[in-house]
């Protein structure tokens, strides 16, 4: 599809928090305190993406960011240096480092976004440079990496596909990549040693309605686009000479575990979906009522309201009851024992609902972020499990429907669901 962006630039105004407003004094001593890392692992998952080379990157972002104010600059700091860097090296003929650095530099970019709830002219110069930067990288990766536009509501859906390195030939199966909240396509797929790639698995990393491009399009969030746009993307992967359109799978993190669930209840051609780091609750009272403020305040930019007492009757419609029954394909759901975001109960409720062969994985003591605890290092690594599961759903192997609870020691207690 050739298809020209333009950012989506209605007066719609950033959106007006009460508790962010009044405790803004708060949240940056909170953030003086514990760092960037106040709210959400976020400096780890995205680093986790661009491997060894970015720990100094981050570490010194962390030093750094002691207020909210402080996160875009810092981020913005750091891709400017590793952007340099890029083109010094394609210059010198170092495509390796070129492409390394374009990836960093495009990651840095997108995380400089953030704490920017409106599409104003920082939130769109920062978006375009993420995408500057990561089609350069694209042109120098170890595999076939391409940009993708997926038509939707008379705009498009972005999105990137990735084909595994060496790949000469034949049909793929493919997992299409559902990031959270606060993540971005660009972050889906690694550096080095994708966990998708490895496993001869292509990957159609998307922005899809609310999500990080996708808005400043004016692609925004609600249930009943999720439920609408599974079909025009599993339409685009059967059209690909590439894909198997027998084996689409789909991966879904953070609030992608919710977006996730509803886009595969609509698509039957989605054939196995794994979730890991629930938001599941209707209504999502605790994350937006509870948790810090900034998760509000980021959503009603997905959806495109300014006003709380608007967003507070909207939220509502997050829900995935009424369309949960739908799901007949093997689904995983990988939760933290002690969810701060989504209680669990409500995963279970959802598990309970889907038709099909299902699988609860419950790690003991982990919070929302699964992991960070011994019963996910000692037990099955969660991203390493989800991999596994889905390789296997996609070569079509049987599992039985269960629960597993991982303890703190790794052990795993089975019951049947």
């Amino acid at each position: 599809m050739n298809y020209q962006p333009k950012p989506d630039l209605t007066a719609r105004g950033e959106p007006h928090v009460k508790r962010f407003d009044e405790q803004r004094w708060l949240l940056d001593n909170i953030i003086r305190a514990n760092g960037i890392d106040w709210d959400q692992p976020r400096s780890i998952y995205t680093q986790a993406p661009c491997g060894l080379e970015a720990n100094a990157d981050f570490a010194g972002i962390r030093e750094r960011v002691k207020k909210m104010a402080d996160i875009g600059p810092a981020f913005e700091a750091v891709a400017r240096r590793r952007e340099a860097k890029a083109k010094a090296a394609e210059e010198s003929g170092n495509k390796v480092t070129a492409r390394d650095n374009y990836f960093m530099a495009a990651v840095h970019w997108g995380a400089a976004q953030w704490p920017y709830d409106q599409n104003d002219a920082t939130n769109i110069a920062y978006s375009n440079k993420k995408r500057e930067c990561y089609t350069k990288y694209a042109a120098l990766a170890d595999h076939h990496v391409e940009p993708v536009w997926i038509p939707f509501e008379g705009k498009a859906i972005p999105a990137w596909f990735h084909l595994p390195p060496g790949h000469t030939g034949g049909r793929l199966p493919v997992v299409i990549a559902v990031p959270g909240m606060d993540s971005y396509k660009e972050i889906a797929v690694a550096l080095y040693g994708d966990r998708f790639l490895s496993r001869g698995l292509a990957v159609l990393a998307i922005d899809g309605p609310g999500q990080y491009e996708a808005p400043m399009l004016g692609i925004y969030y609600s249930t009943e686009r999720w439920a609408a746009v599974g079909k025009p993307i599993v339409d685009w992967l059967v059209a690909r000479p590439e894909i198997d359109p027998e084996r689409i799978g789909l991966s879904g993190t953070s609030f992608g575990t919710f977006f996730g669930t509803i886009l595969t209840a609509h698509e039957p051609r989605v054939c196995a979906c794994a979730v890991t780091s629930v938001c599941h609750e209707p209504g999502a009272e605790t994350i937006f009522q509870q948790a810090s403020p900034t998760f509000k305040k980021r959503f009603m930019y997905m959806s495109g309201i300014a006003d709380e007492a608007e967003f507070d009757k909207f939220r509502k419609t997050i829900t995935w009851e009424g369309h949960t029954e739908k799901i007949r394909v093997p689904y995983l759901c990988v939760a933290g024992e002690f969810d701060e975001l989504s209680p669990i109960e409500h995963s279970l409720r959802l598990v309970k609902s889907v038709r099909g062969p299902k699988q609860m994985v419950v790690y003991q003591d982990s919070r929302h972020s699964v992991g960070n605890v011994p019963a996910a290092n000692l037990g099955p690594f969660p991203a390493t499990l989800v991999a596994d599961w889905l390789t296997d759903r996609l070569a079509g192997k049987p599992f039985p429907s269960e629960t597993w609870f991982v303890r703190a020691n790794g052990q795993i207690d089975k019951t049947p669901l």
